[in-house]
């Protein structure tokens, strides 16, 4: 029997390491980003053209590279950051590896210049494929220009398992905002298919996160700073009335390295007990300072994985200064005792006569007696309104066959048909609940659970028929977003046009809105911000479509709340909507509606 164990060609070699370290477009923007800083720039631009399908480019003024230097950069474990075993505990640079170069060679076509600043002439070097096509001198100014071209060009099934252009520059931005968070004194640049997607100039890390998420950050995060002899903790945490459904901006560094870990996820969360409602997370930034020798950054190739050696003690010390961060700065609200005019803003003339209040009285007035009357006992006859009031109340209980089979089954309504009900029947129980007596019992409904499931078929709708109608506003709005919700919206923008906004891009990450879906209400800001983070919670729920997800994030935000006071019209409006849903007894989240309490229960409520 021949022997079957060969050595693999450094050419595949390359490629399957290049599976490992190449995932994606931003894992070269990482890499690239991550060498430059390493070579000392203070100033970097990013140019990406079709979310780095196309190109990927990273310009520094670092030190650069010589000849030989260049052409040894993209062999396979070729370092300047480490010479023995011991060195790869006490790592403080970004790269180490080796691997980087070598393995976005091996699937792309990339061309390095790099030029020392006292050297006269710099290097330029074509590899396709780990093949160097090309190697001469060129003039080039100082640092290095790295470009990667026609990304997994070699490994069509690679390319193939991308995603969308906007999914993937999402990742893009991502890679970007962790090296900008953990590096607030370099200039960075980002150029999207050239047009400028950020230029962000030296700060301090503060400037950094609003310049990068929005001038809304500003009023939303306190600074955490805690010292021990383990380790140093600094950054920023937000404040719990500003929590997301979905753990957005959740950054840790160590030693300017970004990582994950959901061990020191579990701490903050800790931190936050019972000052967030329940699905929500706080927005952090945390930076741990510790000795290189205490963590293992060498566990996985994208370096995106940390051990620490007492993860315990790290754990006890990043909780406590979460919890004294939120109690220095004392989020809960209090009163200003020793401000006495300011919890008396309404101080009386210093001079003039203060009228007494007066209280007009009907003398006539008998509360117990027929609505609409004054002083007389006569019942009058219903007027126009109460008719269509009737008329409506009829309609509640005429629903389809199929829908009265549904409710039938589950002893919703009887099969007789109420006669003579009108809107009086209704009551508003602790503003959540409206409570009406049917021929079987009572019918309980939760208002805002069933004006979620109205919306959302409404707004399902309206994305089929792409009927796109809104309601002007009287001036436009300007909506400042995050770089990624951005991105999203731009996605999702022919969808929220058939639903009713109006909008265009303004500026970098600014909106302008001219209409929305009529009778929305309240700060459109606020409004966009949590329809995006509802429809990104959404997507993570791979059973439902992108229509789906986005009818039900509006549906969630624009729905009456516990709370709402509604009327005896609105009140029979709501029901008569919800019955003309096609699932008006389930809401959108698979909980009940309705609820009945049949006769039976309430006897046995008094008797038993």
């Amino acid at each position: 029997m021949s022997d079957v164990i060969q050595l693999l060609p450094d050419t595949v070699a390359n490629q399957i390491a290049a599976g490992e370290v190449v995932q994606r477009p931003a894992s070269v923007v990482k890499e690239l980003l991550e060498n430059a800083i390493d070579a000392g720039a203070d100033s970097l631009q990013l140019i990406v053209k079709d979310s780095g399908r196309t190109l990927i480019q990273v310009i520094d003024n670092g030190a650069g590279m010589t000849e030989t230097d260049a052409r040894l950069s993209i062999e396979r474990h070729a370092t300047s950051k480490i010479k023995k075993a011991d060195d790869l505990f006490a790592v403080r640079s970004m790269g180490f590896r080796g691997e980087a170069l070598a393995s976005i060679a091996a699937i792309s076509h990339v061309e390095v210049k790099t030029r020392r600043e006292h050297d006269e002439l710099g290097t330029r070097i074509l590899i396709e494929g780990s093949e160097v096509k090309e190697q001469k001198p060129v003039q080039t100014p100082k640092g290095s220009s790295i470009s990667v071209k026609n990304l997994f060009f070699n490994v069509p099934a690679r390319r193939n398992f991308l995603k969308s252009n906007q999914v993937e520059m999402r990742h893009i931005i991502e890679e970007f905002n962790r090296i900008a968070l953990s590096h607030p004194k370099l200039n960075l640049e980002m150029f999207d298919n050239g047009q400028p997607k950020f230029q962000l100039p030296k700060s301090n890390l503060k400037q950094r996160i609003v310049n990068l998420f929005g001038k809304s950050m500003d009023k939303k995060l306190v600074p955490v700073e805690t010292q021990t002899s383990l380790l140093n903790i600094y950054g920023f945490t937000g404040k719990p009335e500003y929590a997301k459904k979905t753990r957005g901006e959740q950054y840790f560094f160590v030693n300017n390295r970004f990582f994950k870990h959901p061990y020191f996820n579990h701490a903050v969360e800790n931190a936050y007990d019972q000052l967030l409602p329940e699905k929500a997370y706080a927005s952090y930034f945390i930076f741990f300072e510790i000795d290189p020798q205490k963590i293992d950054i060498n566990i996985h190739p994208t370096k995106t994985e940390v051990n620490f050696a007492d993860g315990q003690s790290t754990y006890a010390i990043l909780r406590s200064a979460i919890k004294n961060a939120i109690g220095k700065h004392n989020l809960t609200p209090s009163l200003d005792f020793e401000n006495e005019q300011d919890m008396f803003p309404g101080k009386p003339p210093d001079k003039g006569q203060i009228k007494q209040p007066e209280v007009k009285v009907t003398p006539g007035y008998n509360p117990f007696e027929s609505s609409g009357s004054s002083g007389s006992s006569k019942p009058q006859q219903p007027d126009q309104q109460q008719k269509n009031n009737l008329q409506n109340w009829e309609k509640l209980y005429q629903q389809p066959e199929s829908q009265q089979e549904n409710f039938k089954k589950e002893n919703i309504i009887s099969s007789d048909t109420e006669e003579g009900q009108d809107n009086n029947d209704l009551i508003h129980l602790h503003q959540e609940y409206i409570v009406s007596s049917i021929k079987s019992g009572l019918m309980l409904i939760h208002q805002q659970k069933a004006h979620e499931r109205v919306l959302y078929e409404h707004f399902l709708a309206r994305l089929q028929e792409e009927d796109g109608n809104g309601q002007k506003l009287m001036f436009p709005e300007t909506v400042t977003l995050a770089p990624a919700d951005s991105e999203l919206l731009e996605e999702i923008q022919k969808d929220l046009r058939a639903m009713g906004f109006d909008m265009q891009a303004k500026g970098q990450n600014e909106w302008e809105f001219n209409a929305t879906p009529p009778g929305m209400e309240g700060d459109l800001q606020s409004i966009v911000e949590s329809v995006l983070e509802d429809y990104k919670s959404q997507m993570m729920n791979a059973s439902t479509d992108r229509h789906s997800n986005l009818a039900r994030a509006l549906a969630k935000r624009t729905a009456i709340k516990k709370g709402r006071s509604l009327e005896k019209p609105e009140m029979q409006a709501l029901i008569d909507s919800l019955f003309a849903c096609s699932m008006p007894e389930v809401s959108i989240e698979g909980k009940p509606v309705i609820r009945i309490i049949n006769n039976d229960e309430l006897k046995n409520k008094f008797n038993g």
